[in-house]
C-alpha cells in the first residue's frame, strides 16, 4: 500500500506511522460521513472491515484510560473484558471531550495510530482474521487502510480476544 495523502491525516498519525514503518494507504473522507456506518454505506466497505478506536476510561482513582479497536460488526465488552484488562471494578465509554483532551483526535477519527505512548490499546483478535482494516485518520476526514498485522507494529497493542461481542 502506498503512503500517498498522509497530509491529510492528523500530524501526530502521520508520525507514528512515519516512526513505526507502517505500510498503509490513507482515504480521503467526508466528514459528514466519517462514522463508521455512514462511511461504509458510502465509501463501499464492509462493516467487517471497518475497525472502531473507542477511548474507555476506568473509574477509580487515578482515572486510567484505554484505546479499544473492535470491527463494527460487534460490540465493545466494556463490562467484563475492558474492566478486567483495566484491573478496575467499572469503566465506561471516555466522553468526547475526554477523548479529545487525550488524544487531539475527534470521534469518528480516532485511531490507535498516534496516541499518546503510555496509553495502552487492546485490539480484538477478529481484526487479525481480515485482509484489510480501515480505521480512522485522526480526524474526521481522513481513513488508514492497513493490513491488520500492521498493528502490531505499535508498541502499546496487544491482540485481545473476546474485546468486541458480535452483536
Amino acid at each position: 500500500m502506498e503512503r500517498d495523502g498522509s497530509a491529510l491525516l492528523h500530524p501526530a498519525v502521520s508520525e507514528r506511522l512515519s516512526a513505526s514503518g507502517m505500510s498503509f494507504a490513507v482515504l480521503p473522507c467526508d466528514p459528514a460521513l466519517a462514522d463508521t456506518a455512514a462511511f461504509c454505506d458510502r465509501y463501499g466497505y464492509a462493516h467487517a472491515e471497518a475497525g472502531n478506536a473507542i477511548v474507555v476510561v476506568g473509574k477509580g482513582e487515578p482515572l486510567k484510560y484505554v484505546c479499544c479497536v473492535i470491527l463494527a460488526t460487534c460490540k465493545l465488552d466494556v463490562n467484563k473484558k475492558v474492566s478486567a484488562l483495566m484491573g478496575v471494578k467499572r469503566c465506561s465509554f471516555a466522553s468526547a471531550m475526554e477523548t479529545r483532551e487525550l488524544t487531539g483526535m475527534e470521534i469518528g477519527g480516532v485511531t490507535p495510530v498516534g496516541l499518546p505512548d503510555d496509553m495502552p490499546v487492546y485490539v480484538d483478535a477478529r481484526i487479525f482474521a481480515g485482509e484489510r482494516v480501515v480505521v480512522g485518520g485522526g480526524n474526521r476526514s481522513s481513513k488508514l487502510v492497513l493490513k491488520p498485522a500492521e498493528l502490531l507494529k505499535l508498541a502499546n497493542v496487544t491482540a485481545v480476544e473476546g474485546l468486541g461481542l458480535l452483536r
